[in-house]
């Protein structure tokens, strides 16, 4: 008999990891309608930004007036701050939730933020206990959990020690990354099983890229190991400036169509869902390519 939940959270990560990577600058005020409709549509926990240096993620240059426009008592508005300097800028705002982030691999640590792994902890974890004095919530990303593009496959037991050290430093959340879209369902399964078992009492959220068209069947094999919470990017966008090859997150239309169809409730209004992938269609370098939009969407 499957195990299957009755009810999955959907963490909308699109209007932050889903355009960091887009070539052309999309609007500001396209962003906020996009934030918007997205939160019309039912998505109550979204990344909306990062304080990070425009000179590296020149989409994210808006992030101040995003976090100061776009906030909604009523639902989790995350920024993503990478380091002291960003956290600083988050506590002026009024935002209450913080992703950090950590590659388990040296090479694409320093690669994406020119630290080891091990620098970015020391960092962190003074940063994390700060935060969660200030009662904010800290979700706590953590990179290339399963294959790195410089290293290959990771060791199991190091993603696991990296959890350990963001669970004792006293994070919210654990979103554990596929990056590069290279896990397959065994090895989710078998992961987010230890990670399950191990910290009860910490959200554990799985964040798959659809590289290798691998991403639905990892989310099912995710729910077989007791994970409810799931990140996804409207329309599929997404994609890491330090990981090559790696494509877009999966497509939020696409993991609320699978799990609606199970008769898992998720909250979404998929055709509300695709109103706010068209608002920010025109602008984006690209296709929109997920398999639910280009079956329903009114203008593809």
């Amino acid at each position: 008999m499957l195990n299957l939940p009755k009810k999955v959270t959907i963490i909308e990560v699109g209007p932050r990891d889903g355009l960091q990577n887009e070539k052309l600058f999309v609007p500001t005020v396209i962003k906020k309608q996009f934030i918007s409709r997205l939160r019309n549509a039912g998505l109550q926990e979204m990344e909306l930004t990062s304080f990070v240096s425009p000179k590296w993620v020149p989409q994210m240059s808006d992030a101040a007036e995003i976090v100061t426009d776009c906030l909604d008592a009523d639902a989790r508005n995350i920024v993503l701050a990478p380091n002291r300097r960003g956290v600083d800028r988050v506590y002026s705002t009024d935002c209450q939730a913080v992703a950090v982030f950590v590659g388990v691999s040296n090479s694409f640590n320093l690669k994406n933020i020119n630290k080891t792994t091990k620098d970015s902890m020391t960092e962190l974890v003074p940063i994390i206990s700060e935060l969660k004095e200030k009662n904010y919530f800290v979700r706590a990303c953590i990179s290339t959990a399963f294959y790195c593009p410089y290293e290959g496959k990771i060791n199991e037991s190091d993603t696991i020690k990296l959890c350990q050290e963001f669970v004792d430093a006293g994070v919210d959340e654990l979103s554990v990354a596929d990056t590069i879209g290279m896990a397959a369902p065994d090895e989710c399964f078998a992961l987010f099983s230890q990670l399950k078992s191990l910290f009860p009492h910490t959200l554990l959220t799985a964040h798959f890229h659809d590289t290798r068209k691998l991403a639905l069947a990892n989310i099912f094999a995710s729910l077989q190991a007791g994970i409810d919470r799931f990140d996804t990017s409207a329309g599929g966008l997404g994609g890491c400036p330090f990981a090559p090859g790696a494509s877009g997150n999966v497509a939020t239309e696409d993991v609320v169509y699978m799990l609606e169809r199970m008769g898992i409730d998720t909250g979404v209004d998929l055709n509300k869902l695709i109103d706010a992938i068209e608002v920010v269609r025109p602008h984006l370098s690209r296709q929109i390519e997920s398999g639910y939009y280009r079956l329903h969407a009114q203008t593809v």
